[in-house]
């Protein structure tokens, strides 16, 4: 699509337009009735065409406009995007003319003219923003495409109005209108006076986002002591959360940024269990993970998975905490505990520990959130949270071998945990308790040997004979199943889908390995 730029100063939206190039739309020329304006030479400099037609003292606003169409009249452009262009635009342009597009600094129809920063301010009102719009004869009229909301903060100025509405809604508003233009889905209604854009309606992953969340608390620092920080909070989350859970011992420090990131992740992996379940967490990892008749028995399963590892951890229960899971937790050093309640002799036995965090979170287990985000540099990723939770039904059993009833429950249970370890990911469990945990390695056969290391180094009273494994994605090759039958792994799951899953089958069928397919994997990056 091509475009005719219009300006009388910098033109700084149309010199962002350019740079970014939304929808692959390009400027055919940009015209000024300024010959100082210094959006000329910034034109020159990115090779677009420019034009002067400044209005003489005699000449009236029809007839330069005239001469404004006979200059573009040379060019082919599809749109006209205005910029601070300092004139009032009449039916004699309009016409001659495809689409006219402008930007408002602030929120029409509220605050018109040529001081709305001054305005909104003078207003009291705490949002203000800027709007891109068709253009009409009225002045701030016309069809609104977009608008970018801003907030006005205390003790701010004009200039800071100006600036912040600039860099901050305008050059989000107007590149996306361009795109849309460009992408041929904007149909404008000039009868009804209404705009509607092809694939803005909503849903789970609307074409923009408005998101506005609430400052809580300052952290004491990020995840290093040179970076500050803070916590945000959606009043709107329903489901059980670490942001929004009370910390019961106020004398103690406050959560830092990643207590709070390990605290999700431990909360997050009991969610997934009906019965008493626990997780202790490092790194957002879980260094063990069980089920079992009794909280306090899940703590002991799950601590004794790696307890060396388990040092300065985030313990997550999905019960109340009562006093004999509250005296295991103390005997070795924690970070974190979050329970969904704790007993009175629980919370004596806890706060004997000065600087455990004791988060109370809600029994609202059931998902509420359906999506997941990650921020990246320029922008953010947001996707589908993975709530899958994979049936007995669901499974395919590959091999001549097939699994027990037993092996079955522990090959379920592994599986619904291996979601919450970091990829490459590779989880031996027994029963429904976790045995050893490979996490984040860059190789899936040195996932299984981390696994089996931790199973015969570090955990206590337990081992990998005759475990089960899981592993987040397909094994490429089959030495990923000799490295688990050195370690004494029975039974495999694992989503399947290799190329070469005939070869990885063909070796668990020689060492008599039951294995299964859950047709769907648990990768895991953040």
């Amino acid at each position: 699509m091509k475009l005719a730029g219009m300006a009388s100063n910098r033109g700084r939206n149309l010199l962002n337009i350019s740079d970014r190039a939304p929808g692959g739309a390009e400027f055919a020329v940009v015209v000024t009735n300024d010959a100082d304006a210094p959006i000329l030479d910034a034109a020159a400099d990115r090779g677009i065409p420019t034009e002067v037609v400044e209005q003489a003292e005699d000449e009236s606003r029809t007839e330069h406009e005239e001469r404004v169409l006979e200059t573009l009249a040379d060019y082919e452009f599809d749109v006209v995007a205005l910029d601070g262009y300092m004139r009032i635009l009449s039916e004699t342009f309009l016409e001659g003319t495809p689409t006219t597009l402008n930007v408002h600094p602030a929120l029409l129809p509220a605050f018109k003219g040529m001081s709305p920063h001054e305005d909104v301010l003078e207003s009291g009102v705490k949002t203000t923003g800027c709007t891109v719009h068709v253009v009409g004869e009225s002045v701030d009229d016309g069809p609104i495409v977009t608008q970018e909301p801003i907030p006005v903060r205390d003790g701010d100025t004009v200039e800071d109005l100006k600036e912040r509405v600039l860099y901050e809604g305008e050059f989000k508003a107007y590149p996306r209108v361009i795109e849309w233009f460009a992408e041929d889905r904007v149909e404008i209604d000039w009868e009804a006076g209404t705009v509607s854009v092809e694939g803005d309606d909503g849903g789970a992953y609307p074409a923009r986002r408005l998101d506005s969340d609430d400052r809580v608390r300052t952290l004491r620092y990020g995840e290093n002591p040179h970076q500050d920080a803070a916590l945000y909070a959606d009043r709107t989350c329903e489901e059980a959360s670490v942001v929004h859970a009370p910390q019961l011992n106020e004398g103690a420090k406050g959560m830092g940024y990643n207590n709070y990131n390990d605290a999700d992740a431990a909360l997050n992996i009991v969610k997934e269990f009906e019965d008493p379940a626990c997780a202790v967490i490092k790194h957002t990892n879980p260094a063990g993970c069980a089920v079992a008749d009794s909280i306090s028995e899940a703590y002991a399963d799950a601590l004794a998975t790696d307890p060396k590892s388990a040092f300065g951890g985030i313990v997550a229960l999905n019960r109340e905490c009562d006093a004999a899971t509250a005296e295991q937790i103390i005997d070795s050093f924690k970070e974190v505990v979050v329970a969904p309640g704790y007993t009175d002799d629980a919370l004596d036995v806890l706060f004997e520990k000065e600087n455990l965090r004791v988060l109370d979170v809600t029994d609202q287990y059931d998902p509420s959130e359906t999506l997941t985000e990650k921020p990246i540099v320029g922008g953010r990723l947001v996707q589908d949270r993975d709530l899958q939770t994979v049936t007995a039904d669901d499974l395919e059993v590959v091999t001549e071998r097939e699994p027990t009833d037993e092996q079955i429950e522990s090959l379920l249970f592994a599986w619904q945990t291996i979601k919450h370890v970091k990829s490459n990911a590779i989880l031996f469990a027994k029963g429904t308790e976790t045995v050893g945990v490979g996490a984040g390695q860059v190789s899936r056969v040195d996932a299984v040997e981390i696994a089996k290391m931790k199973a015969e180094s570090d955990a206590e009273d337990k081992d990998a004979d005759g475990a089960v494994m899981a592993s987040d994605a397909f094994f490429p090759f089959p030495d990923g199943i000799d490295a688990a039958d050195e370690a004494g792994i029975e039974a495999v799951i694992q989503p399947g889908g290799s190329v070469n899953d005939d070869d990885v089958i063909e070796r668990a069928d020689e060492l008599d390995i039951a294995m299964v397919f859950t047709g769907s994997r648990a990768f895991r990056h953040d």
